[in-house]
């Protein structure tokens, strides 16, 4: 497998910012640019990663607020692809939700919004779209069944699951999600999540006390 990452921890959330690449080719994405654009720039150059697509899990600040800026960063203006549309409220509250938190964050409006069952290419490599809403309406996780890796944004964590505590969180769809459209696709499978260190279906399944009796 000539797939790599890297994790670029940003803003003071922490959240796992992530650079795909094809050692093979140099072809590669980011997704959940959430801020510190610089850092992520960086990253890319020192890489020598040729960024075609910038990807989005969904609509916060912490993982949507630096998309703006670092399109327009990058040679060629790679498109910004996702969240589902369901999130688009989200996307364009960025710059205030910004202002509350010191951050010089923008509004952001994809090139392509996402829908469950269609696919993504990263660094190469396709990813099935799913739509696993209750942290946020239209978050999206991205699967390959093919190499055993989810990018799974604020859904499911390490011993954890995505905060529901606002207006539109829903914690019933969230367990649904994990239950319903995650866990089914194997105990083997590995995931990168927003925070944290990353997991697997099976750890999460056997281990995660938010899961159990679901």
């Amino acid at each position: 497998m000539t797939l790599k990452a890297a994790i670029i921890p940003v803003t003071t959330f922490q959240q796992n910012c992530s650079l795909w690449w094809d050692e093979a080719t140099d072809e590669g994405a980011v997704v959940d640019p959430g801020g510190d654009v610089d850092r992520i720039l960086q990253a890319i150059d020192e890489l020598k990663v040729k960024v075609s697509s910038i990807l989005l899990t969904h609509g916060h600040l912490d993982h949507a607020g630096g998309a703006a800026a670092l399109q327009e960063g990058l040679p060629d203006r790679p498109p910004i692809i996702g969240p589902d549309a369901r999130d688009r409220f989200l996307l364009e509250g960025i710059e205030a939700q910004g202002a509350q938190y010191g951050f010089a964050s923008r509004n952001v409006t994809p090139d392509r919004w996402l829908t469950e069952g269609e696919t993504v290419s990263i660094a190469g490599e396709e990813f099935a779209v799913l739509h696993c809403p209750g942290h946020t309406p239209g978050h999206l996780v991205f699967v390959s069944e093919v190499l055993r890796i989810a990018i799974v944004g604020d859904v499911l964590f390490q011993g954890s699951v995505g905060r529901t505590d606002f207006p539109y969180g829903d914690p019933g769809a969230l367990i649904r999600s994990i239950h319903d459209k995650l866990l089914p696709l194997g105990d083997d499978i590995a995931f990168l999540c927003g925070h944290g260190p990353g997991s697997s279906f099976g750890q999460e399944r056997r281990s995660n006390p938010f899961l159990r009796g679901g």
